[in-house]
């Protein structure tokens, strides 16, 4: 007969570096998760944002507006930090690297705009227009973080509350 042995808090298991993949893998399975920019202090400006993972490219793609804060802290200091929740609150994924911004979307199917279209999850063709149009009013930007160093962690195994 087996014993249950009940954990305490702070009895559990500790946490664990997970490997490239299982970060590319939380990468890839979630649509949100919150950008980190530095502010003229020094200090973390976060937010939580929609994004796209682009595996290939090695990119997460965050859609933003022309003049909002985080713009305007990336272009001081380009240096930004994205951080994406796993299944579990108790794992997650790190990318770090340097932003670049595209141009700000001006003319409907430009290149802004196209880029903007699987960030919103856009599919359909006959949806492309009226998207393209609002994503100009809006006056809307790409962030772009290249993976410079990508980590992550998790907690394995059941927690005490």
């Amino acid at each position: 007969m087996t014993e249950k042995t009940e954990l305490r808090p702070g009895q559990g298991p500790g946490p664990r570096a997970i490997t490239e993949e299982e970060a590319l893998g939380i990468l890839g399975g979630q649509r949100f998760g919150v950008l980190a920019t530095l502010k003229g202090s020094g200090q973390p400006h976060l937010a939580s944002m929609v994004f796209a993972w682009d595996p290939v490219e090695r990119i997460v793609r965050v859609p933003s507006v022309d003049g909002r804060i985080k713009v305007k802290h990336l272009l001081k200091d380009p240096r930004a930090t994205f951080h994406v929740q796993g299944e579990t609150p108790l794992a997650y994924a790190v990318v770090e690297g340097a932003a670049e911004l595209s141009e700000v979307a001006a003319e409907p199917g430009d290149a802004t705009t196209r880029e903007l279209l699987p960030i919103f999850g856009i599919t359909d063709p006959a949806d492309e227009q009226e998207f393209f149009e609002r994503m100009v009013r809006d006056r809307r930007v790409v962030i772009r973080i290249r993976v410079a160093r990508i980590y992550g962690v998790a907690l394995d195994g059941a927690v005490a509350p």
